[in-house]
């Protein structure tokens, strides 16, 4: 999938995630997808290529990393916590919306309860 395919595959579903928010602290070409406040996702261009950053678990970064060559350590975050996901390879449409959804499972559980929009143990799992 091309960059911008990705980009907007990856914020049509941050935009389906309850609480999630679209914001542009850093201007209009970086877009920043929130929930309680608290980042998710980030949008931008890197030397006119489309990425998506998301947090990851750091040992399900690391396999990302090594299973696919558009998945990157975090641009300008955390390393260890974040990746960074660039257009025009092998990854599967399904496998970004996985990757969105995790990293906004990923913050909404370090919120306090009373905040949270959704249960993370339990959300997208059918009963």
């Amino acid at each position: 999938m091309d960059g911008e395919t990705m980009q907007r595959r990856a914020a049509l579903r941050a935009d389906e995630l309850p609480g999630a928010s679209l914001e542009h602290p850093f201007g209009p070409d970086f877009d920043v997808f929130k929930v309680c406040g608290k980042v998710f996702m980030l949008m931008s261009d890197l030397r006119g290529t489309p990425i998506v950053t998301v947090k990851s678990a750091p040992a399900d970064g690391s396999v990302l990393r090594e299973a696919y060559p558009e998945i990157t350590p975090g641009y300008h975050m955390n390393k260890r916590h974040w990746i960074t996901i660039t257009g025009g390879g092998a990854l599967a449409p399904g496998l970004l919306d996985d990757l969105v959804t995790e990293s906004y499972l990923l913050v909404v559980e370090t919120l306090p309860r009373r905040l949270r929009p959704v249960d993370p143990a339990t959300f997208g799992r059918r009963a």
